[in-house]
């Protein structure tokens, strides 16, 4: 492999297979090394072929505005995501988690914070995701010596979250989560109880209402199949159904979406399981 650039002594970028670019990391691989030399293929420890050309030159440019040791630390916290939470991740969170990290240790050694205004939720709805980004936290300050506040292991869990998602976008993560918590604000408020977080039946309907929403934000739907059924479940379930057709009438007036059959039948049926006393 022939550098094409040195970022520092372990990261560089590289000329790939068919003139593609690859940024390779490796303890002193690219130690007194210039542009033109190769890269001895043994002391790479980690390649980040990015899935277009556009995202390729853009981490190469932010490489260039930050220092490259905050790509290291990402890598750091990647591998270590990755174990914990048994997963892996689009190479697309190298670029976006660099980002945001680098961004972030340097708002706080300027003194501004930036406040999350979903942590609670991202606590609630990802906590695995969160323990990990505490975890990030720790390693962080440990390479840097900068201490973020939690706010920010809110931000570093939904990249996890984000990561997992095949590329999708952070701007519609956040926005299904928020879409989690008002459906489940409609059903606490309608009942006038609190829901037991700590139930089986409440997992699955946050679970059902995560998928929802993203099926939601595709544009796709549970098709009404069975109008019978349907039927049976308003004249079972009379109250799960009146607020089945609140959550209905939120979508409505906040998403422009129409609630098919179907899936008000999978409504009723999780809101009568997660308010039942019995």
């Amino acid at each position: 492999m022939r550098i094409k650039k040195v970022f520092n002594n372990n990261v560089a970028l590289v000329e790939g297979p068919n003139r593609s670019e690859i940024i390779v990391i490796g303890k002193g691989l690219a130690y007194q090394k210039i542009p033109g030399e190769n890269i001895d293929p043994s002391r790479i420890e980690k390649t980040f072929v990015m899935e277009t050309n556009e995202l390729s030159e853009r981490l190469s440019t932010l490489l260039s505005e930050i220092p490259p040791k905050h790509l290291e630390l990402t890598d750091q916290i990647i591998r270590y995501a990755v174990k914990d939470l048994n997963t892996s991740f689009s190479n697309n969170i190298y670029l976006a988690l660099t980002d945001h990290i680098s961004y972030a240790v340097t708002r706080s050694t300027q003194g501004l914070g930036l406040k999350n205004a979903l942590l609670w939720e991202i606590q609630k709805f990802y906590p695995k995701e969160y323990h990990t980004a505490m975890h990030a936290l720790h390693l962080i300050e440990k390479e840097t010596g900068v201490k973020l506040p939690v706010d920010e292991a809110g931000f570093i869990a939904m990249h996890f979250v984000n990561g997992q998602q095949d590329g999708q976008e952070m701007e519609q993560t956040l926005m299904v989560t928020q879409m989690v918590q008002e459906i489940l604000n409609i059903v606490t408020l309608h009942y006038g109880i609190e829901l037991d977080e700590e139930t089986l039946n409440y997992s699955r309907f946050v679970t059902h209402l995560k998928y929802f929403s993203y099926r939601t934000m595709r544009h796709e739907s549970i098709p009404s199949e069975d109008d019978e059924l349907y039927e049976q479940v308003i004249a079972k379930y009379p109250e799960a159904f009146a607020c089945s057709e609140k959550v209905r009438a939120y979508l409505r007036e906040e998403y422009q979406v129409e609630t098919t059959e179907g899936e008000m039948v999978y409504f009723m049926l999780h809101i009568r399981r997660v308010t039942s006393r019995d």
